[in-house]
């Protein structure tokens, strides 16, 4: 098998045509995360859906008035093993009929795989009773290699972080959307800067719901800590400025051909403030573009 560099991007030009993403590949390797980020670029995303089922959700896609139609589903082997026998022939009758289809396989090596398990505690689908861990993933692989043998794209998720996979994939499918793609990602620094960063903005000056007890358990998603920082005309200034500021150059880089920008926002704890701004700010840009994304890095 001719396997595919994970950093190519495939060839997406007619913004009227079906775009179908068949994310698949093994279990723990981050297809949930691959996922939203396509959820995130709009796609409209089912999980765990029967090989059978493809046609009908497209060809419903195909009806509909919606001008960008774009699908993401996500297959893995919670399916039926026969869909795994019949999706290449399911996948050539679509592109057949004009559909952009897109076989997209997550890998990951055993050894991380059994580690992720390991810390989870989760238990993998095909680990019965009396099949180990390490069996139900051979297993796997066996199940799964009709699939990666016609992936377009495979991708390696053992060194990968979550955020890294996630930018991997809107990166890569980001040409689906017009103009540029913005990720907003909130951190803590005291964990360091994501070295992914095109920007950094450092919301340590603005007041702090982590003093507050009743508020200290809570994220910067929460109707509280809202409350709490919209009543401080500070974040508010604060705000206004980032955004005034973005609006102001994020059109020179659409301009240099760039098609992907990383806005970080940090704060102490990377739970309040940051994720407050980051929310904020994605809906400030989801009002006017597409391909808006948002990641709490220590949320996840």
């Amino acid at each position: 098998m001719n396997e595919r560099d994970p950093s190519e991007s495939p060839v997406v030009n007619d913004p009227d045509a079906v775009h179908l993403i068949v994310l698949t590949g093994m279990s723990g390797g981050g297809k949930t995360v691959a996922l939203r980020a396509l959820e995130d670029l709009e796609f409209y995303c089912v999980d765990n859906l029967p090989s059978t089922l493809l046609p009908q959700l497209v060809d419903a896609t195909m009806r509909s008035s919606i001008k960008r139609r774009r699908i993401a589903v996500g297959v893995d082997v919670r399916n039926r093993s026969e869909d795994f026998r019949h999706m290449p022939l399911v996948l050539s009758e679509l592109a057949g009929k004009g559909v952009q289809v897109h076989l997209v396989f997550i890998d990951c090596n055993d050894a991380v795989l059994i580690k992720r398990y390991s810390e989870t505690r989760r238990r993998h689908p095909l680990a019965q009773r009396g099949v180990s861990l390490a069996d139900a993933i051979v297993e796997e692989r066996r199940l799964l290699r009709p699939l990666m043998a016609i992936a377009e794209k495979v991708i390696d998720s053992s060194d990968l972080n979550v955020h890294q996979l996630r930018r991997l994939i809107a990166t890569g499918y980001a040409q689906t959307t017009e103009g540029l793609t913005l990720m907003f990602q909130s951190f803590a620094f005291k964990r360091g800067l994501p070295l992914d960063s095109d920007f950094v903005f450092d919301a340590r000056c603005l007041p702090n719901p982590h003093w507050d007890p009743k508020l200290r358990p809570l994220s910067g998603k929460d109707g509280p800590i809202r409350d709490f920082l919209e009543a401080r005309p500070v974040v508010g200034e604060y705000l206004t400025d980032t955004a005034r500021w973005l609006d102001a150059w994020l059109p020179r880089f659409e301009q240099d051909d760039r098609s992907y920008v990383t806005i970080s926002v940090g704060c102490t704890g990377g739970r309040h403030r940051s994720v407050y701004l980051v929310e904020q700010l994605a809906a400030h840009f989801r009002a006017s573009r597409e391909g808006v994304l948002t990641f709490h890095r220590e949320l996840e």
